[in-house]
């Protein structure tokens, strides 16, 4: 048995995230029973994150063992032969036993989309969240840049999350327009419980009115989440990348 290191690529549509629980079915648990098919082995499954309910991940990292008689190339496509449609392995790498897809990570970039048209987009429906009134790409950007530094993130985080140090660093955050389709990309060094969903929602309800700038400042300083905005939905976020140094 060999430590491997599966990337995925997923639609979170279906799914109620990544970690398996008890009530619904979740990508982890999907993939083991993929797994399991294929190998005959129950082989625990360690992630890259937690992804919510509903986060789609363009390339998501995961551990298992696999026995020695599977190539890596002949696993990624048997994996896929009984994996659905809106999950794929497009990799699988051998990788030291110390290495952990979670706690060896330096940096995670995750994006979320905006579709800012008068009317809904059939093709995005699924992977953003529809915002109908005119918003300022350059605005947001500009509130986008209050979130970069080393901060208390507990404003933005849900009150679900059991994490103790919320101390983070965000390296960017930026918004982007193409066409109709708003881009906000951030990156930074761990992510709380619903972090990057509450800053999207916090930073729509400073371009609509319902906050100030000031407000933000508040929220990062203070770490009260009255003072930050609404969660917004899951649909929009998308795990885009996660870094490590080898």
């Amino acid at each position: 048995m060999a430590q491997v290191c599966l990337t995925l690529q997923y639609d979170g549509t279906q799914y109620h995230g990544w970690q398996v629980q008890p009530n619904g079915v979740t990508v982890q648990q999907v993939l083991q029973d993929a797994i399991q098919t294929v190998t005959g082995i129950r082989a625990s499954v360690t992630g890259c994150s937690r992804t919510d309910s509903g986060v789609h991940a363009r390339h998501f990292y995961c551990t298992t063992v696999l026995p020695e008689r599977f190539p890596p190339e002949q696993f990624v496509k048997a994996l896929n032969a009984n994996l659905p449609r809106d999950i794929v392995v497009s990799a699988c790498v051998p990788v030291e036993e110390d290495f952990h897809p979670r706690y060896s990570a330096v940096k995670k970039r995750y994006v979320y989309y905006i579709w800012n048209g008068a009317v809904r987009n059939p093709f995005w429906e699924k992977y953003s969240l529809h915002h109908r009134n005119k918003l300022d790409e350059k605005s947001m950007n500009e509130t986008a840049s209050l979130f970069v530094g080393t901060y208390d993130f507990s404003a933005f985080c849900s009150s679900a999350s059991e994490v103790q140090d919320k101390v983070r660093t965000i390296y960017r955050a930026d918004v982007l327009r193409d066409g109709d389709l708003i881009c906000f990309t951030i990156e930074g060094n761990g992510f709380l419980y619903n972090m990057v969903r509450i800053i999207v929602g916090t930073i729509l309800e400073v371009e609509t009115g319902k906050l100030s700038r000031q407000t933000v400042y508040q929220a990062l300083t203070s770490g009260n989440r009255q003072h930050a905005g609404l969660t917004s939905p899951a649909c929009g976020l998308f795990l885009d990348e996660v870094f490590y140094t080898h």
